[in-house]
Parts: C-alpha cells; sequence; structure tokens
C-alpha cells in the first residue's frame, strides 16, 4: 500500500519504477522512516540490521548510477538531498 502512495506522491511515473533513481528514492524513503523509527526504539536490532542492508543496497545502486550515468547520478543525490559515495 506505501509503495501505491510513494509512486503516486514522486516525481516518476509508473512505467519507470524499474529504473535506478526510482529504486535509490524509494530505499531513501525507507531509510528515513527506519532512522525515525529507530529514534524511538534505539535497541530494536532487528530494524537496524534492517537498515544496514537498505543502506548497503542504495550504495550499490548508487555506484552503478554513478559510473554509468553520472549527470543522472548528481541531479538524483541534489534532489534527495544525500551526501555523494566516497571515492577509494
Amino acid at each position: 500500500m506505501s509503495k501505491k502512495l510513494f509512486i503516486n506522491a514522486s516525481l516518476f511515473s509508473k512505467e519507470q519504477t524499474g529504473s535506478v533513481e526510482f529504486q535509490i528514492s524509494y530505499l531513501t524513503n525507507r531509510v528515513l522512516k527506519l532512522t525515525d523509527h529507530l529514534k524511538w526504539h534505539g535497541k530494536d536490532y532487528s530494524s537496524q540490521r534492517g537498515l544496514w542492508k537498505i543502506l548497503g543496497k542504495r550504495k550499490r545502486l548508487l555506484s552503478y548510477l554513478s559510473q554509468t550515468n553520472l549527470a543522472s547520478y548528481e541531479n538524483l543525490i541534489n534532489k534527495l538531498n544525500i551526501r555523494k559515495l566516497k571515492i577509494r
């Protein structure tokens, strides 16, 4: 249910739900919800693990997007107000 609401409220159309940009924005929305949850429930270790998994997936998608389409990557991180990836 919440994914349908997110699709309607997001900047993407229903045809773009499989795109990397949509997946990153959806994961960012879930990260925000989980961080808010963890502010109230600090010892919920199952949610912490889920948050770490979501952050890892988002990081991998951001890395892929930065390698394939740098302009779209920079536009997306500015739109979502997230940090750039660290380059090693």
